[in-house]
C-alpha cells in the first residue's frame, strides 16, 4: 500500500537521522557542552555575568564579548543552546545573549575551517564578517524591542550595576572551566595530532562486518542527503547513551539533596562513554579495528584532572550544584533536540532535490529566502553541513544563496527554534526568527551581489551604514539607560 510505504519511509528517515546523530555528534560535542553549561550556571558568580554581559553593561563591552565568546565556545547549534540558556539564566542581557546565540554556531573555528577548505575562503570570510555584524545587530534590536521586559527581568534578578562592580571569579573555577573547554575542543577539533591513530589492535571475528552490513541496510548512508548512517562503533555509543540515561536519572535527578552510588555510576558511565567515543573504530574484514588516537590520550588526561579537582579542590556542595544545573539543562534541551532531529530527518526525505536548483539557482530575494528556509527543514550538524553545502553547489545553488543557508541553518533549525522558545518564550522567539530570516537573506544578497560585480564600495557603504545605525541605536539605548530611574537599592 503506497500510503503505508510512504509512512514507513518517513519514519525510517526520521529514526535513521536520529540514530546517526546520536552516534556521531552527541557524545564528544554535547556532553562536554552540558558540563560547561552547568559550570557557567553553578560556578560562575551571577555578578560576573551581569558585569560583562548584563543589560547594564557597556554596549561596547557586552556585544563584542558575546561575539567572541560564541566564536570560542561553540561547535554547532546544539552545543550553543545549553550555553545560551545558562548565561541567560545567570543574568546576561537579552541582546548580548542573542548575539552569543547567533554568532557562535555560524563562525566557530571548526565550521569556518571546513567552509574554507571545502567551499572556498570567500564564503568563509564573508560568513565571519556578516555573522558578527548582523549578530550584534540582531542582539541590539532584540534588546530594544523587549527593553521593558529585559529591565524588569534584570531588576528581579538583582543583577544591577551595584552588585556587579566587585564581581570576581575564583582561579580554581577558571582552571576547571578551561579543563571542561579542553575536553570539548579535544573531542571535536579535526586536526591530525588528535585524529591520527598511534597504535591499533583488532578484535577478531566476522561479526563486525556482518553487523555493519546489516546497519547499512537498516540506515543506508546517503552523503548527498546528509545521512551518515550508523556504524558498529555508533551502536556501542548509543547503548552507552541509554546506560547514561538510566544511571543519570537515578543519580542526578535529586543530586541537590546528596551524592549517592548512582551519581558515581552516572559520572563513571559518562567518562567511559567519552573515552570509548575517542577511539577510532571501524569494521574490517577480519574483525573490528580499534585505533588509539591522540584524541583519546588528550581526553584521558583532561578528564583525570577534572575528576581530581572535583574530589580534592571543590567542596561537595559545589559539585552537587554543578551536576544539578547540568542535569537540569539536559532535561530541558535533549527531548526537544531529539524531536527536532527526528522531524528534520523526515522533512529532508520529503523535499525534492530538484527544488534546490529551481528555487535557489539565482541571487534574488526569493532565492535567498528559499536558502534560509532550507536551513529550517534541512538542518545538518556542523560536521555535516559543509559537505551538504558543497552538494547544494553541485546541484546549482547560487553561492550567495548558499551563504544565506549557512547563516540560517544553525539558527533556524526546528530543534533550535523549539529550544530557544523554551528559554526566552514564544514572542521573543518569533521576533528572533523573523530577524534572522531578514538578516540572513540580506547577507546572501550582498555576497551574491559582490560575486556578480556589485561595487565593493556600495557593499562597504551598506555595511558601514548598518554599523552606523547600530552605533546610533547603541548610543540611544545608552541614553535611555542613563535617563531611566535608578532602583532604590542603588541609592542606599
Amino acid at each position: 500500500m503506497p500510503v503505508l510505504e510512504s509512512i514507513t519511509s518517513l519514519l525510517q528517515a526520521g529514526l535513521g537521522s536520529l540514530a546517526a546523530y546520536l552516534a556521531a555528534h552527541v557524545l564528544l560535542c554535547l556532553v562536554p557542552a552540558f558540563f560547561i553549561a552547568g559550570a557557567l550556571s553553578a560556578l560562575i558568580p551571577k555578578e560576573a555575568i551581569t558585569k560583562y554581559l548584563g543589560r547594564d553593561a557597556p554596549t561596547w563591552v557586552s556585544y563584542p564579548m558575546s561575539a567572541v565568546g560564541g566564536f570560542v565556545l561553540a561547535v554547532c547549534s546544539c552545543t550553543i543552546m545549553p550555553l545560551f540558556a545558562s548565561i541567560y539564566k545567570k543574568g546576561a542581557g537579552l541582546g548580548p545573549a542573542i548575539t552569543f546565540l547567533f554568532v557562535g554556531p555560524a563562525v566557530n573555528v571548526l565550521a569556518i575551517t571546513f567552509t574554507g577548505a571545502m567551499i572556498g575562503m570567500d564564503i568563509a570570510v564573508a560568513r565571519i564578517i556578516l555573522s558578527v555584524i548582523f549578530g550584534i545587530g540582531i542582539g541590539m534590536l532584540m534588546a530594544w524591542f523587549f527593553r521593558e521586559d529585559d529591565r524588569t527581568r534584570s531588576e528581579a534578578a538583582a543583577g544591577g550595576r551595584a552588585f556587579s562592580r566587585g564581581a570576581r571569579v575564583p582561579a580554581r573555577t577558571w582552571v576547571f572551566f578551561l579543563l571542561l573547554l579542553g575536553i570539548l575542543i579535544a573531542g571535536t577539533l579535526q586536526v591530525g595530532v588528535l585524529t591520527d591513530s598511534y597504535a591499533a589492535f583488532t578484535v577478531p571475528g566476522p561479526w563486525a562486518s556482518r553487523l555493519q552490513a546489516w546497519l547499512n541496510d537498516l540506515v543506508p548512508p546517503n552523503p548527498s542527503m546528509g545521512v551518515e548512517g550508523v556504524t558498529v562503533h555508533g551502536v556501542f555509543l548509543i547503548g552507552l547513551l541509554a546506560l547514561i540515561g538510566v544511571t543519570a536519572w537515578r543519580g542526578l535527578n535529586e543530586v541537590d539533596l546528596g551524592i549517592n552510588r548512582w551519581t558515581y555510576a552516572a559520572l563513571g558511565t559518562m567518562t567511559l562513554t567519552l573515552l570509548v567515543a575517542s577511539f577510532k573504530v571501524s569494521a574490517v574484514e577480519g574483525g573490528l579495528s580499534v585505533g588509539i588516537t591522540g584524541k583519546l590520550i588528550a581526553e584521558v588526561l583532561l578528564i583525570s584532572v577534572v575528576w581530581w579537582m572535583g574530589i580534592q579542590v571543590f567542596e561537595t556542595y559545589v559539585m552537587q550544584e554543578w551536576l544539578w544545573e547540568m542535569w537540569r539543562f539536559v532535561k530541558q534541551i535533549i527531548p526537544l533536540l531529539i524531536v527536532g532531529v527526528f522531524l528534520a530527518g523526515m522533512a529532508r526525505a520529503i523535499i525534492p532535490r530538484s527544488w534546490i536548483e529551481t528555487l535557489a539557482g539565482r541571487n534574488t530575494v526569493w532565492a535567498n529566502l528559499a536558502g534560509v528556509l532550507f536551513g529550517v527543514f534541512m538542518y545538518f550538524p556542523t560536521l555535516v553541513e559543509v559537505p551538504i553545502a558543497q552538494t547544494f553547489l553541485s546541484l546549482g545553488m547560487h553561492r550567495g544563496v548558499l551563504l544565506a543557508y549557512l547563516l540560517a541553518d544553525p539558527e533556524l533549525s526546528l530543534q533550535s527554534i523549539l529550544i530557544t522558545n523554551s528559554v526566552i518564550g514564544r514572542k521573543k522567539t518569533a521576533v528572533y526568527v523573523v530577524l534572522v530570516t531578514i538578516f540572513s537573506t540580506l547577507a546572501g544578497l550582498l555576497f551574491g551581489g559582490w560575486l556578480e560585480g556589485m561595487s565593493t564600495w556600495l557593499i562597504a557603504a551598506i555595511l558601514l551604514g548598518s554599523v552606523g545605525l547600530l552605533a546610533a541605536l547603541a548610543a540611544w539605548t545608552s541614553g535611555q539607560r542613563r535617563r531611566a530611574p535608578v532602583p532604590a537599592e542603588e541609592t542606599t
